[in-house]
């Protein structure tokens, strides 16, 4: 059966998600979730996409991320190809690390912008990992309030 071909954004914005294979841990400690995250904010350097936000769960990742220079596509290739030629080098393993290909909901919408920001932010909250969104390490949300207060 043929996948789907993906829809595209009028705004170049969409909500990402990456899941490992097999459901089985993109990341087994801190290390690797932060070099994920320098691997992330180097290509974003790189390439000049933005990232409104983001969520390092163990088996999952959430983006929201609006197209740069490259397609979406090409930028998150980009992205993955790095981190997984490092956790293959470290935990001496081969193959895949990434279900299938990445899932992506584009955003047309202020609303459906600022839904898809809460929802990154509570994945750790709905998983029981922190009471507070703005607890959890590995997600934007503790910039986001930050950003907001200095607008403030």
């Amino acid at each position: 059966m043929p996948r789907h071909k993906r829809i595209l954004s009028k705004t170049g914005i969409y909500h990402v998600m990456m899941r490992g294979n097999e459901k089985k841990n993109l990341f087994l400690d801190e290390e690797d979730k932060q070099r994920f995250l320098d691997t992330l904010f180097i290509k974003k350097k790189e390439t000049g996409f933005f990232l409104y936000a983001y969520c390092l769960m163990t088996n999952h990742i959430h983006l929201l991320i609006q197209e740069g220079q490259e397609s979406l596509a090409t930028t998150i290739k980009r992205i993955n190809t790095s981190y997984v030629f490092y956790f293959n080098q470290r935990y001496q393993r081969v193959g895949h690390l990434f279900q299938d290909r990445f899932k992506s909901e584009p955003v047309e919408t202020e609303q459906y912008l600022l839904a898809a920001v809460r929802y990154i932010h509570n994945n750790p909250v709905k998983a029981a990992i922190v009471e507070r969104a703005e607890q959890y390490k590995w997600s934007s949300s503790p910039c986001v309030k930050i950003v907001v207060m200095e607008l403030y």
